[in-house]
């Protein structure tokens, strides 16, 4: 028989019923109990090695988001249906890559709200919720509005949390780092990290790395100086910090004129990490004013760069900059993805970006020796990277009054959506978009002050379309790739069992052969996927779990296995 149970209660505020429907084969659902395990640095570094738990934003600190689950294959993936689905009530919608430990699910969402939830059953254990429904004098806020005073210029989104111990850490809208009990969901402690009036808020899920957190902030469209920082995860003290845009007298300041102080350069997504080399890998974003760079000539270091810092001590050890002097806000942010691959025929240790500005680079990693970059979309401002790693810009790219249209658009060849790397394939995997846009430069006020918001312009979006690539990392070229009607914002996870899997923007949920890009399953999810599945085992059973709109809906094959 078919059995439905949902649960849960209603948000105030909200539009739709807070729980988890539950499609079974007979019997009760089985009675949710808490992770009891005591996560330490050790489990972390370990990365997907425990098929039962995904402790970290991208699974391991390489990034890779590739799986050794075998479970379910390119031959039986057809049969994966869908076991449960989790309303969360909350408008808004699912950016968030969920931690799995044990059994349970911890994951954030829109608006600063926190789940805990059964992973066979998609019951709720726990809700956390950082602001208030009511405004003063107890009057309702719209369902899904910011809460008043925070200066959040690109959703009010959370990416997830990191987990140490008995807790876990999330970033907040409103600029603080917190620490949560595992157990409950109740604070620990709270800690600010930066002001929100100034135009900083935190998106990103935190990177545990031995004993320190690592965290960057949003705020590249406010006049702010963007930096990296690390924290102790006992107290939320700081303990370094690295800004992204240097000051007079540190290397790199001789990029900037006299805005180095409000120059942008947010660090808005999760990084990665090499333990050998203890080097943390971040990308940064864009200077500012976005559109407008006649008063901050130069490069504008570090903006729309990777860094390469001591995980010790935050300092800078190299850097590439992708888009020198950035005019078409171009964050570099993507996922840094790290990898061994033969390249020229020579063994190399590397990390690589499919970058917003549209080419795809890869990097040496120990040094940041430019080693390849290659197109993976259209591309009308640089005709190519030079042997010096530095973009042969083409004529007549830049904004201008008038209006110039250049592909890729501001939201870039693609954006904070994960790739993966499969060293089965050797293949690394981007959801791309084929987009241009019209750039408009304008000057900001000549009084402009931190905090205030100054793009230098504006800009006219136009219609484009999307597709899931496979590239070969050695050459850059395309090898596969499945298209579709609009650019996507969905993520990718790659599993040893030979499947790639992601999402579009049209709602779809969908598996293809990760050699050759047959489409193999499709899923509905009545909602655009701005986030990538995740893959964990409870009892032996392996489950894909996909994030889309208000709703998480894990997928598994028939009891027993497929065939």
């Amino acid at each position: 028989m078919r059995v439905k149970v949902v649960v849960g209660s209603l948000i105030a505020g909200s539009v739709a019923l807070l729980g988890a429907t539950l499609i079974a084969q007979g019997g009760a659902a089985p009675v949710p109990s808490f992770a009891t395990a005591n996560i330490n640095s050790g489990d972390v570094a370990a990365g997907l090695k425990n098929p039962a738990r995904w402790l970290s934003y991208s699974g391991d600190y390489t990034s890779q988001r590739y799986s050794p689950l075998t479970q379910i294959t390119a031959a039986n993936v057809s049969q994966l249906s869908a076991q449960w689905t989790f309303q969360t009530g909350v408008v808004g919608k699912f950016e968030a890559t969920p931690l799995v430990i044990d059994g349970t699910i911890y994951v954030t969402g829109a608006l600063d709200h926190a789940w805990a939830l059964d992973g066979k059953t998609g019951k709720q254990l726990w809700h956390y919720q950082r602001f208030p429904t009511t405004g003063p004098g107890g009057t309702p806020l719209p369902a899904g509005a910011a809460p008043p005073g925070l200066k959040v210029c690109c959703g009010l989104v959370n990416r997830g949390f990191a987990v140490w111990h008995d807790k876990l850490y999330t970033t907040t809208l409103d600029a603080h780092l917190l620490a949560l009990d595992m157990k409950t969901g109740k604070v620990v402690w709270d800690n600010p990290i930066a002001e929100p009036k100034d135009g900083f808020a935190g998106t990103a899920a935190p990177l545990l790395v031995k004993d320190k957190l690592i965290v960057g902030l949003a705020g590249g469209e406010y006049a702010i100086r963007g930096f990296i920082s690390a924290f102790d995860p006992e107290t939320g003290k700081e303990v370094w910090r690295f800004y992204t845009v240097p000051g007079p007298g540190q290397p790199g300041f001789e990029s900037w004129s006299a805005t180095w102080d409000k120059g942008g350069g947010p660090a808005w997504l999760t990084g990665s990490y090499d333990p050998e080399l203890n080097l943390i890998y971040w990308g940064t974003g864009n200077p500012n004013p976005d559109f407008y760079g006649v008063d901050r000539k130069g490069d504008n270091l570090y903006t729309g760069s990777l860094v390469a810092l001591d995980a010790d001590t935050g300092k800078l050890k190299w850097h590439y900059q992708f888009t020198p002097h950035d005019e078409h806000d171009w964050d570099a942010v993507e996922m840094p993805v790290l990898a061994d691959i033969t390249i020229g025929g020579r063994a190399r240790k590397v990390v690589m970006q499919a970058n917003r500005n549209g080419f795809f680079y890869v990097l040496d990693r120990a040094t940041g020796e430019f080693l390849l970059g290659k197109p993976f979309v259209n591309t009308t401002w640089a005709k190519e990277i030079g042997k010096d790693g530095k973009p042969i810009e083409l004529p007549n790219q830049r904004p201008t009054a008038q209006g110039t249209t250049t592909c890729p658009d501001l939201y870039g060849g693609t954006n904070f959506n994960s790739p993966s790397f499969s060293p089965q394939t050797g293949l690394f995997y981007v959801s791309a978009r084929e987009t241009c846009m019209v750039y408009r430069q304008s000057p900001p006020p000549t009084d402009y002050k931190t905090g205030d918001r100054t793009m230098g312009g504006q800009m006219q979006f136009m219609a484009g379309t999307g597709a899931l690539r496979a590239i070969d990392p050695a050459t850059g070229a395309m090898k596969w790739e499945l298209k579709q009607e609009t650019p996507s914002w969905g993520g990718v996870l790659t599993t040893a069992g030979g499947v790639v899997f992601s999402g579009d923007n049209e709602g779809n949920f969908f598996a293809a052969d990760a050699r050759t890009g047959a489409r193999l399953f499709n899923y509905g999810t009545g909602a655009a996927v701005y986030a990538a599945p995740t893959t964990y085992t409870i009892d032996g059973r392996q489950y894909i779990l996909m994030p889309s709109g208000m709703n998480l809906t894990a997928f598994a094959l028939p009891q027993g296995g497929g065939r």
